[in-house]
């Protein structure tokens, strides 16, 4: 597949260098609107520096977009109304409305988008879809420190949107309610937000993602009957926590006094194996799988989509409680 890449910032660098390693990916070249900065990726990957897009587009079967997020309706719909297949980074779109015209193009035109939520291939998510789960409750904190880069969206849109869309994929309802708080703190916009999310099943999703933190976590929960699983994405591990079989019994006993609880005898741990492997490596990896084998990208378009829409909702809520309690 003769690809290229738009946007060779701080991700779309890695992008390119990936693509450039890939043995089933030909690096055509790069294009950014900083010259030099094209110019530098270019010659380290040892590919074409394009001036325009346009001449991109001519030399390349898709293309791998990795430009601002207020970007990507822009240059997504002129790379698919070139005829080209496109990986977006995340969210899809600044907003609605965009997004689910790229989706509509893409479908006219049988052309494939997959959107960089990045998170559907960390090694512990991996190691995760290899067992049944069906969680009743689930609980995500993805706290990080400050920095520039993703303070031109919302927190919602910047983090939280990764445990959105990883909580749409497994837990496959529709949304029925939404609740949602947050306030900005060095921004202008919503720095840290919690959402409660109840889905048609009775499925309830607590959220909390803030990019004020004083250190970094990203953690996930899924409670179900029985069991409970605690993933770590950071540190690519996952616990499952099981009810002892013999649990009626030892409940009885501890009840009646005849023995202590004691933690180790109440429940059954083991830890999933994982295999490591670089995420953006396996993620662009199923993207020139899904072109070249004419298969669903495992992130697709209506995916990136539903978990933007999810995302607003949530914005909607913070807005309308911050106008009820005049924080606005």
């Amino acid at each position: 597949m003769k690809i290229g890449v738009i946007g060779v910032g701080h991700l779309g660098q890695h992008h390119a260098r990936i693509l450039n390693e890939l043995k089933d990916t030909e690096l055509i070249g790069v294009y950014d609107s900083n010259q030099s900065r094209t110019e530098e990726i270019a010659y380290k990957n040892n590919c074409k520096a394009f001036i325009e897009v346009t001449d991109l587009l001519s030399e390349v079967d898709a293309v791998n977009i990795a430009t601002p997020t207020t970007t990507h309706f822009t240059f997504g719909k002129q790379c698919l109304l070139a005829g080209k297949h496109i990986f977006i980074e995340k969210p899809i779109c600044s907003n609605l409305e965009d997004a689910e015209e790229l989706v509509s193009i893409a479908k006219k035109n049988n052309l494939k988008i997959q959107v960089g939520h990045i998170e559907r291939f960390n090694p512990a998510i991996i190691a995760l879809s290899k067992i049944l789960i069906n969680p009743i409750f689930i609980e995500a904190n993805r706290l990080a420190p400050f920095t520039p880069r993703g303070s031109d969206v919302p927190v919602v849109l910047d983090l939280m949107i990764h445990d959105i869309d990883i909580i749409l994929s497994l837990v496959k309802r529709k949304v029925k309610s939404i609740k949602a708080i947050g306030i900005p703190i060095l921004t202008n916009d919503i720095d840290i937000a919690n959402a409660k999310i109840e889905f048609e099943n009775g499925a309830l999703a607590n959220i909390t993602a803030s990019r004020i933190s004083l250190k970094r976590e990203r953690k996930i929960r899924f409670f179900q009957k029985d069991m409970y699983i605690s993933l770590d994405y950071q540190n690519k591990s996952v616990q499952i926590v099981k009810k002892n079989p013999e649990i009626d019994k030892i409940m009885t006993e501890i009840m009646a006094g005849k023995r202590q609880p004691i933690i180790s005898e109440l429940y059954n741990t083991q830890k999933l194996e994982i295999i490591e492997k670089e995420p953006l490596k396996t993620e662009l990896e199923s993207f020139i799988d899904a072109m070249q084998n004419n298969k669903k990208p495992i992130v697709n378009g209506q995916d990136g989509y539903e978990a933007l829409r999810v995302a607003f909702m949530i914005m909607k809520d913070i807005d309308k409680n911050r106008k009820e309690s005049n924080l606005i």
